[in-house]
């Protein structure tokens, strides 16, 4: 019995921490998940994911310095490891992104259409890159994040940043042309 009764005021103090944290930085979880899902359930379940992720994590494991930076990495690879479970990946040309990411607050149907076309090949395309160029290129042209701040959060140079985004641009939309059957 006494085994029992010291066991929620053990419990306590990490289920308080955990509180916290959560409370503190879901919204940022949330809002990196949405970025790369799209989907508001799906997001949903990245944050639970996250978090049980964080509730599981060895006790013995080095601390968190920064727990922010921890969370929303943690959050766009979970979001990552979603969309390339789904591999459901239709293709639309790289040239038509910019404005789809700019949201404009009025669009027509058809563009409405084709703006959601192109996030899903997008969030497809990432799916398959490394989850750590995946997530440069989410923070770089989904969160408008600058490369020195990138290099910053992902502790890199901000010439590895610009060079790795370059690359992965110039990736996708080689993979484009070559599922038209135009130059590769």
């Amino acid at each position: 019995m006494k085994a029992l009764m010291a066991a929620p005021k053990e419990s306590t103090e990490p289920a308080t921490d955990l509180e916290r944290i959560f409370r503190e930085h879901h919204a940022l979880v949330f809002r990196a998940a949405y970025r790369v899902t799209g989907n508001a359930g799906d997001a949903e379940d990245v944050l639970q994911t996250v978090f049980l992720r964080l509730v599981k994590r060895d006790p013995d494991a080095e601390p968190v310095g920064n727990m922010a930076s921890f969370l929303h990495r943690a959050a766009v690879n979970a979001a990552l490891d979603l969309m390339r479970s789904r591999q459901n990946i239709r293709n639309i040309p790289l040239d038509e992104l910019e404005p789809v990411l700019a949201e404009p607050a009025f669009r027509s149907p058809d563009r409405a259409h084709v703006s959601g076309e192109i996030r899903d090949w997008l969030r497809g395309a990432l799916a398959r890159l490394n989850p750590r160029i995946a997530e440069m290129f989410t923070m770089r042209f989904f969160e408008g994040k600058e490369n020195p701040e990138i290099a910053r959060l992902l502790n890199t140079t901000p010439g590895t940043v610009a060079v790795t985004l370059s690359r992965t641009r110039d990736r996708l939309q080689k993979e484009y042309q070559a599922y038209l059957g135009g130059v590769a």
